[in-house]
């Protein structure tokens, strides 16, 4: 056997090999995510067989000791927080709010580095253009987006053309393209380069409260407030599918990470799975006795979160459907929901005032993220899993880690 090649893959995380057996070009992929300590430590074994043991109850005891800590407050603006959002090496994260700004932190120090000012109304939606990290876009109650250069804080565009408020907004993932979806039912596609308007996508009859691309950037879905979701094909701005059959209004939209599925959650109370090769329901994800107010995938694709105003979250398989396990604690609603990157936990945020840290395969409770003192409305892991920021209405977002 001989190798070849050696690819490296983005998204989700892993390696290709590429080698020569028997005169028959075979390839093997892992999936960096699946790497556990005990693989890992298997392979260090093949080297260093005597200290293997030392190191593996070490590694475990340690695994077990580490927990998320507080580690500083930042009273991040003079009005509640509407989001917040981290960069993809997880060195900086945004803060949106109700004070008409949004704002750039460096992790690690607490450090303002920037006030990005402009907006006359509400910054609502925040997004680095991940992986790149070098712009950011802000949508506003103003009805405009706009684009930031993430390390001078200058803005190059203002993007207008809505008819009303901004509430959501995505870079595609070559980060040449915004999406921008509004409460004037549309979603609209604009020039990273340029600034200008690509295309409106016109069908939805209620405003649009989220999107999201795949991960290739070729497609694109939209959840309204008109029990809808559609798949848009970005090249050509066109329809693609129109999903129907949720009773309510649609909170979150998701792909996975092949692009083969969407996983929409509803105001009927329920979640739904997609195929998104021709649009059809194969699964409603059923539990809750609540709106359900959030959905997502781990990065795998191979789970299903779900976060509801019962004050539970769930989570199912994205294969058999089934529900794995129910996380119970919170005394609020839940409004926010995220899977860790390794997928090994899952983070809530709570009306309550606090967010929770749950182990994913158990369904407990790891710990509970004290402190705030209002709703905690948004939660987000740094690429690595080692950090979380929580943002709250009482003014502050804090940093665990």
């Amino acid at each position: 056997m001989r190798l070849k090649r050696f690819l490296l893959r983005y998204y989700p995380p892993g390696i290709i090999l590429e080698f020569d057996k028997a005169g028959l070009l075979r390839t093997k992929s892992i999936d960096l995510l699946d790497l556990t300590l005990e693989y890992v430590l298997c392979l260090l074994h093949m080297q260093y067989p005597l200290c293997i043991l030392s190191v593996y109850r070490f590694s475990r005891q340690l695994s077990y000791a580490l927990f998320m800590s507080f580690l500083q407050e930042l009273k991040a603006h003079i009005l509640p927080l509407t989001n917040v959002a981290f960069d993809k090496s997880g060195s900086r994260f945004l803060t949106g709010s109700y004070d008409r700004t949004c704002r750039i932190w460096d992790t690690a120090s607490g450090t303002e580095l920037h006030t990005l000012e402009g907006h006359r109304n509400v910054v609502y939606a925040i997004a680095f253009n991940n992986p790149f990290g070098d712009k950011i876009a802000t949508g506003s109650f103003d009805k405009t987006c706009k684009l930031w250069c993430a390390e001078t804080g200058k803005c190059f565009y203002t993007f207008r053309g809505h008819m009303a408020e901004i509430v959501c907004l995505a870079f595609n993932p070559q980060s040449t393209h915004v999406a921008t979806g509004s409460m004037d039912a549309t979603a609209k596609l604009w020039d990273v380069a340029t600034g200008w308007e690509v295309a409106t996508l016109a069908g939805h009859t209620a405003e649009v409260l989220s999107l999201c691309f795949n991960s290739v950037g070729s497609q694109l879905v939209t959840g309204s407030f008109d029990h809808t979701v559609i798949i848009w094909d970005v090249a050509s701005g066109r329809r693609v599918y129109t999903l129907m059959g949720h009773q309510a209004e649609i909170s979150n939209v998701q792909f996975n990470w092949d692009c083969s599925l969407i996983v929409t959650g509803s105001m009927d109370k329920t979640g739904k799975v997609w195929d998104a090769s021709n649009g059809n329901c194969v699964a409603t994800l059923v539990g809750h006795k609540e709106e359900v107010l959030d959905v997502c995938f781990d990065l795998r694709g191979q789970l299903i979160a779900t976060a509801s105003a019962d004050g539970t979250a769930r989570v199912f398989s994205a294969s058999t459907h089934q529900c794995l396990t129910t996380l119970e604690g919170h005394e609020g609603e839940i409004s926010k929901i995220c899977f860790s990157p390794q997928g090994s936990r899952v983070l809530t945020a709570s009306s309550d005032k606090t967010a929770r840290l749950w182990d994913v395969q158990s369904g407990v409770c790891l710990q509970v993220l004290e402190g705030h003192t209002d709703e905690i409305f948004s939660c987000a892991f740094n690429y690595e899993g080692d950090t979380i920021i929580t943002g709250s209405k009482d003014n502050t977002c804090r940093i665990w880690c």
